[in-house]
């Protein structure tokens, strides 16, 4: 997805627990588990990082947080002030979110999703709640994050699963041609 593409589908998310969840996930570069299981004590706001843990293959890692998403998870979590889950489950009637012990159900993330993949009008393409990772690995990309930092970011233990993201970018290609143009001139 484009970042426009990205940036519409968040703002056609309807309740504000996936919208800090879905938000997180981009923002962040998680995958849809890593996202449900993120706790309070993960947030590391002096250092403006999050722990994640028990990443693919049971791996830790540390992930820039935006001020803009930890300002998002402040104001969502004062909506249910669950001492360790930052999304948990909100139960039956939607008030035992503060003492919930699991986190949302994946279900409704994935199904609040496609409702924002289809409000965006994002019809013509294949996506996921994963693609916003893929997403995030990209956008990083074309802005011009080293793809060894990325590949940390994302916890690819193999800089060949990063460098997968090398071929989804034009930009990347366009800036080249423009940097080399840029080099060459005057020959």
């Amino acid at each position: 997805l484009s970042q426009e593409e990205v940036r519409s589908l968040l703002a056609h998310v309807k309740t504000p627990q996936n919208h800090a969840f879905l938000t997180t996930v981009y923002s962040c570069g998680l995958r849809l588990q890593e996202g449900l299981h993120l706790e309070v004590s993960d947030i590391d706001s002096d250092r403006m990082m999050i722990h994640v843990h028990r990443g693919k293959g049971a791996k830790d890692r540390y992930v820039p947080l935006p001020h803009a998403t930890l300002g998002l998870l402040r104001r969502y979590w004062v909506t249910h002030r669950n001492a360790r889950l930052l999304f948990p489950g909100l139960g039956r009637n939607g008030k035992g979110a503060k003492e919930g012990a699991t986190p949302m159900a994946k279900s409704s993330v994935q199904g609040a999703f496609r409702s924002a993949k289809f409000e965006a009008g994002i019809r013509n393409k294949s996506v996921s709640v994963h693609t916003l990772r893929h997403s995030y690995a990209t956008h990083l990309l074309e802005a011009g994050v080293n793809l060894r930092v990325i590949q940390r970011y994302m916890g690819h233990t193999q800089l060949e699963t990063t460098m997968v993201y090398l071929h989804l970018t034009r930009k990347g290609q366009e800036d080249a041609c423009q940097l080399i143009n840029q080099v060459m001139e005057g020959l």
